[in-house]
C-alpha cells in the first residue's frame, strides 16, 4: 500500500516565481508541484499537494490527514510564526511532520526565527528552495515504515 503524504502550503505560496525581490526564486508554484509529484512517485509515495491562503483550511487539511494520511510536509508560510491553531492540529497528528521553507527563515526578519510549526515538526528544512521540498519528501520516505 502506498503511503499518502499531505504536502500543505500556506499563504502566498501560489505566488512563487512571481516575487519581484526573488526571495523564493523564479520557479513557479505549478512547476514546484510537478517536481514534487515526480519525486514522490520515484519514492513510491502518494502525494496530495495543496495550497491555501486561509488558516482554517490548513487546519481542516491537517485534521483530514489524521484520518487519511501517513505524513505531512508543511510550509505554513507566514502562519508558521503566528498560528496556534495550526500547531494544535499538527500536535494531534501521529505521523512524521517535516516543516519546509523555501527561504532560510533564520536569515530573514527576526519575527520569522520562531516557528510554531517547528514545535510539532519531526524536522525542518529551510533555505534550499524547491530542492528543500524534494528533500522533505525524501526524509518522509525514510521515516515511514515500509508497509502501513
Amino acid at each position: 500500500m502506498t503511503h499518502r503524504v499531505y504536502f500543505l502550503n500556506g499563504p502566498n505560496a501560489n505566488l512563487y516565481g512571481l516575487d519581484k525581490h526573488g526571495t523564493y526564486g523564479s520557479e513557479s508554484f505549478a512547476s514546484i508541484e510537478a517536481r514534487c509529484q515526480r519525486h514522490a512517485a520515484e519514492l513510491g509515495l502518494g502525494l496530495d499537494f495543496r495550497q491555501s491562503n486561509h488558516e482554517g483550511v490548513l487546519v481542516d487539511w491537517i485534521q483530514d490527514a489524521r484520518l487519511n494520511g501517513d505524513a505531512i510536509v508543511i510550509n505554513a508560510a507566514g502562519l508558521s510564526y503566528s498560528s496556534v491553531p495550526i500547531l494544535d492540529a499538527l500536535l494531534a497528528f501521529d505521523g512524521p511532520i517535516i516543516e519546509a521553507h523555501m527561504s532560510n527563515i533564520w536569515q530573514r526578519e527576526s519575527f520569522r526565527h520562531q516557528s510554531y510549526v517547528s514545535k510539532a515538526a519531526t524536522g525542518v528544512i529551510a533555505g534550499l528552495g524547491a530542492l528543500g521540498y524534494e528533500l522533505a519528501l525524501t526524509a518522509i520516505a525514510t521515516l515511514l515504515p515500509l508497509s502501513r
